[in-house]
């Protein structure tokens, strides 16, 4: 058993040949920690196979065979959480869990751990989570949504999904995949802690309960005193946790199972009785370096790394069985051999199934399959004044989300002020009474908590509507959508979705009011991120049938869907004339929803076709009535979706004008524009085509602003010069 395996040394094996078993760390027995023989045997086989997995997938790595693979070794402690939590304990798991996944396995009958991870290790297409597309630890079956390489980005989401356990018991959601008394449990390291997506995290958590608002939460810090090279200072982690309000900290060895085993008892006995978020924090030692490519010994001293290997938490394990067990060092040692052979042979096998083989088979699950939803009940008429008048932009909005509120009982709002105030611009007003503080609540001011909020409620079978405030406070959360929020489908196989319609008050043109923070013109950001879908409406009226569709497609599609509010438009009334009410709706009236894909054309006009979107498709309306005084005819191809483009129903838009102008009014560098200009190229588009856009550059405050956007007077001024261009052509 021992030797060398591509650079990494079977330690524990060593060490049991040589009889060099620790001294203990703990006066507990396995009794004091509630634990028989045969569990304390099962537990070790979690472990082993867990070290053997790691072991085998550095051999395969170092014969090009397998894939880079950071490891779980030092860190087998958490097998006692995987015993100590239910299965239908949803788990959101570090890269370091896997004891913890096989142990958990032992309670969904018919599992295969070994195999399913040796699939996942070689990226085979037959991986039962991923299908080859990472290497994660995840289980439809076991409750463990996948995570990639997580450097605290799924703590939010656990946060979100502990506080949905009560909520979806608060508000009777028939559909919930939890059951009522579940407990959420997410670990990390303690590199990991610092990183400000976890300190949102434990904030967030510590803020709802110090509401008394039920939150029945774990999270493990997993301390192994390193991040990659970084040490962490002795005694950081309890310092900064042991006495946050709101948290109930714990600590526990898990180099000993048996402290492991009752640290992991007491959290989940906490969380689940007091429905309190527990900070549990375990001591563990990192062992094999950081991962496969790293080379320890460049950062850590020999005396260092010979007192993690001393303290290997398998040894630990193999004295009690030994001790406390009734196993002989031969039975240790024999149990570890069949672990190691069946791991290999696994492995082995695994190298020789299929690999995805083509770029369709690889982004198919970037598109959840679509699900079976009951039709939902037609809303009460109750005759609200409303919905019968006129109303602006931000006003249909909010009696649209109470329209769909009311079909669907899955659907929550939530975020900055949208409760008793109903928006800062209002466009969720009167919700909250309506539904209750439920379905319509307050968070704290923290974009990433408002993500993965949405997040963690859409896993427990809620239909999330965050509202973030202003397009520029996104950017400090976006990887909540990107790393977390659209990734889930593609790393689970479209086994796990997260639905959601992440709803941002946007754009600019917001008159002498907050400069760039509040007139962000940018929405590149949501455009690169693969499988999520972007709206954005120009009027009243195609704010309700787009908003509708949106919620369609995260209901029944399970999409992720970013739908932009222009700001400047919300109290818009009219368009040409004082009065005219041109830019409202009336709710009733407007019956359909905004097919994806679909564009809206207005007008018919032969000599220029504007493309446009927001609130250039505003001011394009506008100038297409002067520009007809002029005798140039136009048509209005108002995108609304933003991504992906609608370029399909485009090209059929600007068929047989004679020229087109793009009014895009984001910056030049990275707008939708350079991509509609190159699909218009490989079309083989022939008439005269120009783009108009805002600056590279930041929004300054007040009338500075007009200098740097798209304005009407530019787009009378393009369309002038591409009618003149046209003319001179024909002579």
């Amino acid at each position: 058993m021992a030797g060398l395996i591509a650079g990494a040394a079977d330690i524990f094996a060593e060490k049991l040949a040589a009889q060099q078993l620790p001294a203990p760390l703990t006066n507990l027995s396995i009794d004091d920690a509630g634990l028989s023989r045969s569990d304390l045997a099962q537990l070790f086989e979690s472990q082993a196979t867990s070290r053997r997995l790691d072991l085998e997938a550095r051999r395969l790595g170092g014969e090009k065979r397998g894939y880079y693979s950071i490891g779980s070794s030092g860190h087998e402690g958490n097998a006692a959480m995987a015993r100590a939590l239910r299965v239908s304990d949803m788990a959101f798991l570090h890269y370091r869990s896997g004891a913890f996944l096989i142990e958990r396995s032992r309670q969904a009958p018919g599992s295969t751990p070994i195999w399913d991870m040796a699939l996942s290790f070689v990226a085979s297409s037959e991986d039962p989570i991923s299908g080859g597309r990472h290497k994660v630890l995840g289980s439809k079956p076991l409750f463990i949504p996948p995570q990639t390489s997580t450097i605290a980005s799924h703590l939010p989401k656990a946060v979100g999904a502990a506080y949905s356990v009560s909520l979806a018991r608060r508000i009777g959601l028939e559909d919930r995949v939890l059951p009522e008394d579940a407990v959420i449990f997410c670990n990390f390291g303690d590199a990991s802690s610092n990183h400000s997506t976890a300190q949102g995290a434990f904030n967030t958590a510590a803020w709802t309960a110090f509401r008394n608002i039920p939150l029945p939460l774990v999270f493990m810090c997993e301390d192994n005193g390193i991040g990659i090279s970084v040490p962490t200072p002795e005694g950081w982690v309890a310092a900064n946790y042991a006495n946050r309000p709101g948290l109930v900290y714990m600590a526990c060895d898990g180099r000993d199972i048996a402290s492991a085993y009752l640290g992991a008892q007491e959290a989940a006995r906490c969380a689940r009785l007091r429905k309190k978020p527990v900070f549990l924090h375990m001591r563990t030692v990192r062992l094999m370096g950081h991962a496969g490519s790293d080379v320890e010994s460049a950062y850590r001293s020999r005396a260092e790394i010979d007192t993690d290997v001393d303290q290997d938490p398998l040894l630990h394990t193999a004295r009690r069985l030994v001790q406390e067990g009734g196993c002989s060092l031969d039975d240790v040692s024999s149990i570890y051999g069949r672990i190691a052979d069946q791991v290999r042979g696994a492995m082995e096998n695994a190298t020789t199934r299929p690999k995805l083989t083509s770029a369709a088979e690889v982004i198919a699950p970037l598109v959840p399959p679509a699900k079976t939803t009951p039709k939902a009940p037609a809303p009460a008429d109750e005759k609200d004044r409303a919905t019968a008048e006129p109303q602006h932009l931000s006003r249909i909005i909010s009696l649209t989300l109470a329209e769909e509120m009311a079909a669907h009982k899955e659907i929550v709002v939530f975020g900055e002020d949208v409760g008793k105030k109903g928006g800062v611009y209002g466009a969720s007003v009167r919700l909250q009474q309506k539904f209750g503080s439920g379905r319509v609540f307050d968070t704290l001011l923290d974009e990433q908590a408002i993500l993965g909020m949405a997040i963690g409620l859409a896993h427990n079978g809620f239909l999330p509507i965050p509202e973030i405030q202003f397009l520029a406070y996104v950017h400090n959360a976006e990887d909540q959508i990107r790393g977390e929020a659209a990734s889930l489908s593609f790393f689970s196989n479209g086994q796990y979705t997260n639905p959601m319609v992440v709803r941002i008050a946007g754009l600019a043109y917001q008159k002498g009011f907050g400069g760039h923070f509040h007139n962000d013109n940018s929405v590149s950001i949501f455009r690169d991120i693969p499988g999520v879908i972007v709206a954005c409406p120009s009027s009243a009226a195609d704010a309700a049938r787009l908003l509708r569709e949106s919620i369609r497609l995260a209901r029944e599609e399970s999409r992720v869907v970013i739908f932009i509010e222009p700001i400047a438009l919300y109290g818009t009334k009219d368009l040409h004339e004082p009065g005219d009410g041109l830019m409202t709706a009336v709710l009733d009236d407007v019956k359909d929803a905004a097919p994806f894909g679909k564009v809206a054309l207005e007008g018919n006009g032969a000599d220029l076709a504007i493309v446009t979107y927001g609130n250039g498709a505003y001011m394009s309306r506008r100038c297409a009535k002067n520009l007809e005084q002029e005798n140039i005819r136009t048509r209005i191809i108002d995108l609304r979706w933003l991504s992906p483009l609608p370029m399909e129903d485009v090209l059929k838009g600007v068929k047989g004008a004679k020229a087109v102008l793009i009014v895009d009014e984001c910056r030049r560098s990275g707008s939708l524009s350079e991509e509609i200009m190159a699909k218009f190229m490989e079309a083989g588009l022939t008439q005269p085509v120009a783009r108009l856009n805002g600056e590279d550059t930041f929004i300054p405050l007040g009338p500075a602003a007009d200098t740097v956007l798209v304005s009407e007077d530019g787009i009378m001024d393009a369309a002038r010069a591409l009618a003149a261009a046209n003319t001179r052509t024909k002579k």
